[in-house]
């Protein structure tokens, strides 16, 4: 990623003061502390990557401030998913105090107060996801907030050198793939997350990791057009039964959750202009439809548009 925002080159009294700045433009709305002085310095780099977004953060020492006069006037709504690459950084949110060393990683809400503290130079790479791509896919996530996920399990160690890898080369990957690969690093997180609600004693976490998994088997096989109840339940080893009550507690069935996001993805495609070549077909049928005049009504039906006048209306812009 190529240097964005930096202190370097502006008067020594100026910044702190630019640097608190630079780290409400890019993340959200902080106030920063340091007994730094004119020795400080700072910089960020960034980079999209998909809905979500990647950033380095090289800096010094300093305490960030997240408060709810700062929430109460801004409108973000993330997680922020902090990877230690070099030194120390603190978390602490909802009670709870977090270190996070290179190899390791935590998460943090951005609707709720925090802090962050460094007692010395750091480099932390960050994720920024939508609050909606996480918790579509789990839920619990406040009783996950500023813990530290380590190396000492097999699927954190996997999640954090796939999204730390991910962005480190994400200014070099194509609009397409960079939506692809980011929904496959919320995957893994999501993953994570279950994996730790499941391992608590709360029979409700454990309802929620299978919810998760019922929601990646799904997505991982949108594009079958034979996806089936069924054959979910088996692959779950739960009842057909059981994979419906569990939907039913979101207000949605299989069939009404395998619908919807076939039409997220496709609406997704067709508003891409890396694919504007493909036919609207195409992208239905590689979604999982097979019938075009049924994937044209349910289409109007959810968007007001049928998928034709709704991509002319994306790519116009």
């Amino acid at each position: 990623m190529s240097v964005q925002f930096a202190t370097d080159g502006v008067p020594a009294y100026r910044r702190l003061a630019l640097w608190q700045d630079i780290v409400c433009d890019v993340y959200v709305q902080l106030d920063c502390k340091s007994d730094l002085g004119s020795a400080f310095h700072g910089r960020v780099t960034r980079a999209p990557l998909g809905q979500a977004s990647c950033t380095e953060v090289s800096s010094q020492q300093q305490r960030v401030f997240r408060t709810r006069s700062r929430i109460a006037r801004s409108s973000e709504d993330f997680f922020l998913i902090a990877l230690g690459k070099h030194g120390v950084g603190g978390v602490a949110q909802d009670g709870r105090e977090a270190v996070v060393r290179p190899g390791e990683f935590a998460i943090y809400d951005t609707t709720r107060p925090y802090e962050l503290q460094f007692d010395d130079d750091f480099t932390q790479v960050i994720l920024q996801v939508p609050r909606e791509m996480l918790q579509r896919r789990v839920a619990g996530t406040e009783a996950l907030t500023a813990i530290c996920f380590g190396s000492d399990r097999p699927l954190q160690k996997l999640a954090h050198d796939f999204i730390y890898r991910l962005c480190q080369s994400a200014d070099g990957i194509e609009q397409a793939h960079a939506i692809r690969l980011s929904e496959q690093a919320v995957d893994l997180l999501a993953m994570v997350l279950s994996e730790r609600l499941g391992s608590q004693v709360l029979p409700s976490s454990r309802r929620l990791a299978l919810l998760h998994r019922l929601k990646a088997h799904v997505r991982a096989h949108l594009a079958d057009p034979d996806l089936s109840l069924s054959d979910t339940a088996a692959a779950l080893g739960v009842s057909p039964r059981y994979v419906n009550a569990l939907l039913s507690e979101e207000g949605t069935s299989f069939q009404r959750f395998v619908l919807t996001e076939r039409l997220a993805q496709c609406q997704r495609d067709l508003a891409s202009p890396v694919l504007a070549h493909r036919h609207v077909s195409e992208i239905a049928f590689a979604w999982g439809f097979n019938d075009l005049s049924h994937f044209g009504r349910v289409f109007r039906e959810r968007y007001g548009l049928s998928p034709r006048d709704y991509r002319a209306s994306k790519l116009q812009k």
